[in-house]
């Protein structure tokens, strides 16, 4: 039997204006569950341009608590009596530490938040700055349109995480990014491809659809790549946004396929976690 979901990933450009920058995202999370889909997966940070590229501190005032920030407001009373799901991006205050969050919604109810595990550190990703490195662990919801597990940009480069939001049961991944050009000693290293084949990997690897969700645009030293994309539980490509448009793309999702896929490969049967000590250490 099919298990049918449409999935969205809006992508978009980000300026000076934070209430415009929020206004827009909510604008396209509302034309998405009018074109129809069920999950709607909006960029990293959304509000506000990547201010990570640079350590000032008056930046901090930008952290908002869960119960008060705006975005996860709007996203609530939008998305109220319709039954989408929208993971909300933030920069959670939950002072004394800060963390870069997501909200997950679903029809007007927040039913969790997670906390970005993976925290980079390089010129043009200066997140340590800002961050402390999540303790949620790894999540997922289930909701009435399948068991989602989200990771917040950096993580995309771990297989542990997607492994371990799939072995909780995990339908499909979502991935909110905020990525793009590198500065300093990587200059001129464009890493899309890789970005795109190592999200290709984790789908493959545990049989579920994942779903990527870029911005685009030059701000300061950074220019996003765009490249949002949406595969299927076997890395096909199903949706791909270009590299420097606005734009929200749309799947269908068999998710009754994915199960029956999952199950039938024998990837999880025939995992030895008895021998995956090695994983739990910093060197081996």
């Amino acid at each position: 039997m099919t298990r049918a979901v449409v999935v969205a990933a809006i992508q978009r450009a980000f300026g000076e204006d934070r209430d415009l920058n929020r206004q827009g995202t909510v604008a396209a999370v509302a034309d998405a569950i009018a074109a129809g889909a069920d999950i709607v997966l909006p960029s990293e940070l959304f509000e506000g341009r990547y201010f990570c590229q640079f350590e000032r501190q008056e930046f901090f005032s930008w952290a908002t608590a869960a119960e008060e920030n705006p975005a996860i407001r709007a996203v609530r009373e939008l998305t109220a009596g319709t039954g989408v799901v929208v993971p909300v991006s933030f920069f959670e205050d939950a002072r004394p530490s800060y963390f870069n969050s997501v909200a997950v919604v679903e029809d007007g109810n927040v039913l969790g938040v997670y906390r970005k595990a993976h925290i980079p550190d390089g010129p043009g990703y200066e997140e340590k700055f800002y961050f402390t490195p999540g303790n949620t662990g790894f999540r997922v919801w289930p909701t009435r349109h399948g068991t989602i597990g989200v990771g917040i940009c950096w993580d995309q480069w771990f297989p542990e995480a997607a492994r371990a939001m799939a072995l909780q049961g995990a339908d499909l991944l979502l991935y909110p990014t905020a990525i793009g050009s590198e500065v300093g000693s990587q200059a001129g290293n464009d890493t899309s491809d890789m970005w795109r084949r190592a999200m290709d990997g984790h789908a493959v690897c545990n049989h579920v659809p994942v779903v990527a969700a870029n911005r685009v645009g030059v701000e300061d030293d950074l220019t996003f790549y765009g490249s949002s994309f949406i595969v299927d539980h076997r890395g096909r490509p199903l949706a791909e946004a270009g590299r420097d448009t606005t734009e929200t793309i749309y799947a269908e999702l068999d998710l009754a396929q994915a199960t029956a896929d999952r199950a039938g490969w024998g990837l999880f049967r025939d995992r030895r976690p008895e021998l995956y000590g090695d994983l739990t250490t910093t060197d081996g």
